[in-house]
């Protein structure tokens, strides 16, 4: 990690941050404003409204391809045509769009579809797979999809027989109870095999994230929204499930999706999207400077939500990961380190100098101090590097961004220890410091989910009446 350093006497960096205080918007949906400190362009963003709307992923479940697989981080498609319209709605060419977490490919897919060329960059592999396939739908072979379709269906016939399909195995997945039972494990082993043999790497990548989207579903484990057992949510264990029925109607409504895409898309001039496998940190340097046009993203929020401890099954029996030590690479190298891997670290400092943010660690090194690592001197250590990683962020976009580019970061304010902390308002800061012009801080949603930091024994710590929202951190390159 490079040791950024900003001085506190830096008077253009504080007199910037000044100014930019005064356009702060904290207007919540609703309530009234005596000015209208925050403005989007004039444009508006197509449906003439002048503000984004709810930026919540659930709206994705019943939108083609979107809908393909379930995600409990991201945003909604229409939120980024808000986004999209607001600031790129004057252009008559091509724009380049990035989004360096892009999950499963929700800003990618609106940008390539309205004409834009899209860069998504994504640690984890398996919504990596997940974006590639929704970018691919747009040129895929129906005819060979059609095909391997009926190819699957004859095979399938079979996988219920008892037999294990020689030549594959199950992979090093460690779990309290079993992954699956034995006769839902050798449905699964026969699928797997089937789909290995796909000749088609594009259709393969469709079969593959038609399993992931839908496996868990014939496991003895289920979201809650985090991974646990069945037992654990009051569920009972699974014995037996027809995976072949259930792979093939996910399948099949992917294929009609496909066709739909295709029709309404023909003839129109189409953006270009890609999907970089990476750590951003080490991917944005193989981007150009100054050529991004338009950001749009969601990094990992600090909550402490095992972004990728909640994938693995889809890791494992994908064969993106086959050991403990590749998990955790995956792990360290995640937006935000986990509190796991640093609570019981020495102090971590910031590595720029931002006095609030400081009064707010002293405050929580000296919260319960008794629990040691898992009172407050371990969530210090957390958001230390959780804003380190932030200041990092914020110095690599002001890097990519064209002059005039603009970056828009969905975040959430996190309560650790009963303090309310406001990354929004911290992460606008930070872009001051590292150059960009804060053009405003909006509210996109008043209340989110957040139990797993709010509500734990461990975690919980003074009584505290803030709740958690969402916010859109607008920064723009000068």
């Amino acid at each position: 990690m490079h040791n950024y350093r900003t001085k506190s006497s830096d008077r253009e960096s504080r007199e910037k941050y000044r100014v930019a205080e005064n356009i702060i918007q904290y207007n919540r949906p609703g309530e009234q404003m005596p000015l209208p400190l925050f403005k989007f362009p004039n444009n508006g963003n197509g449906n003439g409204r002048t503000a984004f709307r709810d930026s919540a992923f659930g709206e994705n479940k019943n939108l083609p391809l979107h809908r393909w697989v379930p995600w409990i981080a991201g945003y909604s498609a229409s939120f980024v045509d808000d986004v999209i319209s607001s600031y790129l709605g004057h252009r008559r060419t091509s724009a380049l769009v990035i989004d360096p977490f892009c999950g499963v490919g929700t800003t990618l897919l609106q940008a390539v579809l309205r004409g834009h060329n899209a860069i998504g960059v994504e640690i984890n592999p398996y919504p990596a797979l997940v974006a590639r396939t929704k970018l691919s739908a747009l040129t895929m072979d129906l005819a060979k999809l059609d095909s391997t379709l009926l190819s699957i269906r004859k095979a399938s016939g079979k996988w219920q027989n008892g037999l294990v399909p020689a030549g594959i195995h199950p992979p090093p997945l460690k779990s309290r109870l079993p992954f699956f039972s034995v006769k839902v494990e050798n449905q699964v082993l026969h699928a797997l095999q089937f789909i290995n043999r796909i000749g088609s790497e594009a259709i393969s990548n469709l079969f593959r994230a038609a399993f992931g989207a839908v496996m868990v579903s014939f496991s003895n484990y289920s979201y809650e929204p985090s991974l646990g057992s069945r037992l654990a949510a009051g569920k009972p264990l699974i014995e037996n499930a027809d995976v072949a029925q259930i792979l093939l109607s996910k399948l099949y409504q992917m294929r009609t999706d496909i066709a739909w895409i295709q029709g309404e898309t023909k003839g129109k001039n189409l953006g270009r999207g890609e999907v970089v496998h990476s750590d951003f940190f080490q991917e944005n340097d193989r981007i150009e400077a100054g050529t991004v046009d338009l950001m749009v993203t969601s990094p990992p929020y600090m909550n402490n939500y095992h972004y990728v401890r909640n994938t693995r099954p889809q890791l494992y029996w994908l064969n993106f990961v086959s050991s403990p030590t590749e998990q955790k690479s995956l792990e360290t190298q995640n937006f935000g380190p986990y509190w796991q891997n640093v609570r019981e670290a020495a102090p971590v400092a910031l590595k720029f100098d931002l006095r609030d943010l400081e009064r707010t660690l002293k405050k929580l090194r000296e919260t319960r101090v008794d629990k040691g690592a898992y009172g407050g001197p371990g969530w210090a250590n957390y958001v230390a590097s959780y804003f380190n990683d932030c200041f990092r962020f914020m110095a690599a976009l002001n890097r990519l961004l064209a002059p005039g580019g603009v970056g828009v970061v969905v975040i959430g304010n996190s309560i650790i220890q009963g303090l309310d902390i406001r990354t929004e308002r911290i992460l606008g800061e930070i872009g001051v410091m590292q150059g960009l012009i804060l053009e405003g801080i909006h509210c996109i949603r008043e209340k989110r989910v957040g139990a797993s930091i709010t509500r734990s024994s461990v975690r919980y710590g003074e009584k505290n009446n803030a709740v958690l929202s969402e916010w859109a951190v607008v920064v723009k390159k000068q």
